[in-house]
């Protein structure tokens, strides 16, 4: 049996024109831009895509349209655990399906309320479960609503539902990333694919078995992700993989400053044709804050030239 290859798989910004409606065409080009950096998958209509922002007929139409950009080449999993009632919740989950997508992500914090405990957020999945069929499904610890972080044991049990094929992991701790990592080698399980989205945790995280990432940072530079999942488990790579780790560790609470604009400012420096706009972050980026990206960018050319990475430009 062929060892599995580590993915990168980006959290998907969404374009908008000057007056905030999503631009179709930017977007087509952000999906390019993203797969002939070296990603292997696509997260679409997730917390960087500005979901919370977007209306259900907007996620639909987003979604719909990545999948059809996409074209096969990768798969595209969505978050889809919108509504009130856990019948809301399975019919969300069923339009998001419908899109053609190959698994419907769940946010862990929509499943119980912050001051309930972990019981009521396991009943909530399991019934959920039962409401959907054999969706295929997976996990978020979006850091909204508010951010929930499920324990090993909680994994676990979800875990025995058989539904689960994806995991987002936002714990921000690599020690409960290997808990659950050793929770899903002790089920055996080989289905789930397990992704951090913590990028100073991302060499430790592939290094302990974790199937890839999907950080912020690859909606700067993702092909320098990519790389990291290709050459993480590589001896001969090992100096500039931790190399490359002590670095975008460094970079990385920078780029989250009015992020996801950064994102947008950084993507248009590197060529792609996006404006800045963005619902959840109003304001224009202030003289300071596009000088450090501007820093940052110079950097980054720097690390694709020791790495002999050829920056890809549309």
């Amino acid at each position: 049996m062929e060892p599995k290859v580590n993915k990168f798989v980006p959290v998907m910004i969404t374009p908008f024109n000057q007056d905030l409606e999503i631009d179709w065409d930017a977007l087509s080009e952000v999906i390019e831009f993203y797969l002939r950096s070296g990603a292997k998958g696509l997260f679409a209509n997730c917390l960087s895509s500005e979901m919370y922002s977007i209306t259900e007929k907007e996620r639909i139409k987003l979604v719909h349209h990545i999948v059809t950009q996409a074209k096969g080449r990768v798969p595209v999993v969505a978050t889809g655990s919108f509504g009130l009632s856990q019948e809301d919740k399975a019919e969300s989950v069923k339009k998001i399906h419908a899109t053609g997508v190959d698994a419907v992500i769940l946010i862990t914090s929509h499943f119980a309320k912050f001051e309930e405990g972990d019981g009521i957020l396991v009943n909530n999945f399991e019934k959920l479960f039962d409401l959907t069929g054999n969706i295929p499904l997976g996990l978020y610890e979006c850091p909204a609503p508010y951010k929930r972080i499920i324990s090993a044991g909680v994994f676990g049990r979800l875990l025995e539902s058989k539904r689960l094929i994806y995991h987002k992991d936002t714990s921000l701790k690599i020690d409960l990333v290997r808990k659950k990592l050793d929770v899903m080698s002790d089920q055996k399980n080989e289905e789930l694919e397990f992704y951090d989205a913590h990028t100073p945790n991302a060499l430790a995280s592939l290094r302990a078995g974790a199937r890839g990432l999907s950080a912020i940072a690859g909606n700067f530079y993702p092909e320098l992700l990519a790389w990291l999942c290709a050459y993480a488990n590589q001896p001969e790579q090992k100096e500039k993989a931790e190399w490359l780790q002590a670095e975008l560790t460094h970079t990385d609470p920078l780029i989250h400053e009015g992020y996801p604009a950064s994102s947008k400012y950084f993507l248009k420096n590197r060529g792609i044709r996006i404006k800045e706009t963005s619902r959840v972050y109003p304001l224009e980026l202030t003289t300071i804050q596009k000088k450090i990206l501007d820093e940052i960018y110079l950097r980054f050319l720097g690390w694709c030239e020791r790495l002999e990475i050829s920056p890809f430009y549309l």
